[in-house]
């Protein structure tokens, strides 16, 4: 015992170490360490119970089982897919440590070749790679390959920074017949080894679900960045609505009104839009719930893809007399005729984060405004690196 009072004194201070009483060890049995008190005592962690030591075994000993090291900077390796090569290099830049080594091409049949250039055995890894357009499906075959390299390489854990998460808008069986295609996509990152995923503004939140309790899904709020941009545009209390364009979206539109208020005192009002469609992206009708005579409309949504809901909404809004309509959205995928149909609408700025890269149209758009979100994720990425909360940045 002697012995083992000397042991615990020579670990040094920075090591955590966990520490147990005999009497408890001996309750467990050490089963769950596959060996039996016997070993142990062979290997003098445990002292013989024999009339020597029998006053002595009413003390507790201090016996150290398990040491576990601060995680340092040296320990996180940052990688970027082919995605957002820009954005990942913001990140790694906000946390002062280089891009990771790595070579991606596509080979004359279309296949997708990996290969990591440095160690990365023990190492905790972060991925970034949205799996947005164009080439959403390269995207995603690209991260998961990503997340198999690393973890056949020996890396110690896998996160997986995904700004933009595709499929996430078949998030449930709306007819019969059709797949539930995220809870499959979360399905194949789990099986490829991935330990944690951290994404921005999901489209809905239940995909945090879909992957299993041993693999912790983070959903990042983007609003963090855009409101203080909408704070300095002089808008008032008394004039100033916040509107959903759908009716599915109204919570994002009144948490990102509620922030407002509680940031920058800014009480704005609350709207609805309810639009009718035929069919996907093609709208019939919109109703709106509110009133906006007068006022600034700020309409809030988690993306905008051809922008046919969000320029409908700013005519009907402008209709009913609103003075401005500003629009934020985190995902500005622009497809098909968005930037035209932007430029051509009603709507003063069009507010975007950078998680998914803009196409060269929409870069020379005059109406879309792209903040970045670097700080945002590499804030995340640090406080999971040394394992402090991340709720902290939802009260933002």
């Amino acid at each position: 015992s002697r012995g083992m009072r000397g042991m615990a004194k020579t670990i040094p201070a920075q090591v955590k170490t966990r520490i147990f009483s005999k009497p408890s060890l001996r309750a467990v049995g050490f089963a769950g360490l596959g060996c039996g008190a016997a070993s142990l005592m062979a290997c003098n962690l445990i002292p013989e119970a024999t009339p020597a030591h029998a006053e002595e075994s009413k003390d507790s000993v201090n016996i150290v089982l398990q040491t576990e090291e601060q995680p340092t900077l040296d320990d996180m390796k940052i990688f970027s897919g082919t995605a957002n090569y820009n954005l990942a290099s913001e990140i790694a830049e906000e946390l002062g440590v280089p891009l990771g080594n790595l070579s991606i091409k596509t080979y004359a049949d279309g296949e997708i070749g990996i290969q990591v250039n440095e160690n990365v055995r023990g190492k905790d890894i972060y991925i970034i790679q949205p799996t947005c357009p164009p080439g959403v499906n390269d995207n995603l075959m690209e991260l998961i390959l990503l997340v198999s390299t690393m973890r056949r390489a020996s890396a110690r854990k896998i996160t997986a920074v995904i700004p933009y998460f595709g499929y996430a808008r078949q998030d449930r069986k709306m007819q019969s017949r059709v797949p539930i295609s995220a809870a499959d996509v979360c399905r194949l990152l789990e099986a490829m080894g991935v330990d944690r995923v951290v994404a921005v503004d999901l489209h809905c939140g239940q995909i945090q679900g879909f992957f299993g309790p041993r693999t912790p899904c983070d959903n990042l709020e983007g609003s963090v960045v855009a409101l203080p941009h909408f704070a300095n545009l002089n808008l008032k209390s008394e004039s100033t609505i916040v509107a959903s364009p759908d009716a599915g979206g109204v919570h994002r539109a009144k948490h990102f009104r509620d922030r407002l208020k509680k940031r920058f005192g800014i009480d704005a009002g609350l709207a609805m839009i309810i639009k009718q469609r035929l069919r996907a992206n093609a709208i019939e009708r919109m109703d709106l719930v509110g009133n906006v005579e007068g006022c600034d409309v700020i309409l809030v949504d988690d993306m905008i893809d051809t922008a046919g809901t969000l320029t409908k909404a700013a005519s009907e809004l402008t209709a009913r007399g609103a003075k401005r309509v500003f629009a934020y959205a985190t995902h500005g995928l622009f497809n098909g005729p968005a930037v035209s149909r932007i430029e051509k609408s009603e709507l003063e700025q069009v507010v975007i984060c950078n998680t998914v890269p803009l196409s060269p149209a929409a870069a020379q758009c005059a109406k879309i405004k792209q903040l970045s979100i670097a700080e945002l994720l590499g804030e995340a990425i640090a406080r999971i690196h040394y394992r402090k909360s991340v709720s902290v940045l939802f009260k933002k």
